[in-house]
């Protein structure tokens, strides 16, 4: 089941961390590291030009950027399966990032909350992206969500994933929403709050 407020932003956890599998509160009690599993393949990427529809967001991501003191970059675009992404490229970009993308994760939610301020319908949300930080990120959560399904299906119990920001669990649960073998479902509360994977 899709909450949604996975497809909503959220006030994000004042703090990130390193995410691993099954962390506290998960099924195996305490926390249990366990192997990374081999990336996929990586997609293109590469930005392209701006389309029309998504000048005003580009002219909005400037705006802010100036603001925020951010020198000379350059802003693209990208269609990915979970979404448009906004890609920021320019040097000196890690105190944009900030640490494990929380700084990137906040611009976000800023960028989106003031891109659709005073709409009910069809709101519109992109991804903020910088050297493509949240595009690795997607994939190595996509690659999690796979490996996960399969431990699911052959252990035949649930597997809870680590805490996760709002943005990372709509990765997981669109990863495995047409998959026959799982359902997924948000359980917790912020900052904690996390995917489990149940077999069907």
């Amino acid at each position: 089941m899709l909450y949604e407020d996975d497809f909503e932003f959220e006030e994000q956890p004042a703090n990130l961390r390193d995410r691993t599998i099954g962390g506290k509160g998960g099924g195996h009690g305490g926390t249990r590291r366990t192997r990374q599993p081999r990336r996929a393949p990586q997609r293109s990427t590469a930005a392209t030009e701006i389309p029309e529809h998504a000048q005003p967001a580009k002219a909005l991501l400037e705006e802010i950027l100036r603001r925020m003191g951010i020198g000379s970059v350059e802003i693209g675009y990208i269609a990915r399966t979970e979404g448009e992404y906004l890609e920021i490229d320019g040097p000196h970009l890690g105190t944009l990032i900030g640490r494990h993308g929380n700084t990137l994760e906040a611009l976000n939610l800023l960028f989106n909350n003031a891109f659709n301020a005073g709409l009910r319908a069809n709101r519109h949300y992109y991804t903020i992206d910088a050297q493509g930080y949240r595009a690795q990120r997607a994939d190595q959560l996509k690659t999690l969500a796979l490996a996960m399904l399969e431990r699911c299906r052959r252990e035949g119990a649930a597997q809870r994933l680590e805490p996760m920001l709002p943005s990372e669990r709509k990765i997981v649960h669109l990863a495995l929403a047409e998959s026959p073998l799982v359902r997924t479902e948000s359980e917790g509360e912020e900052p904690e709050r996390r995917v489990v994977i149940f077999p069907r």
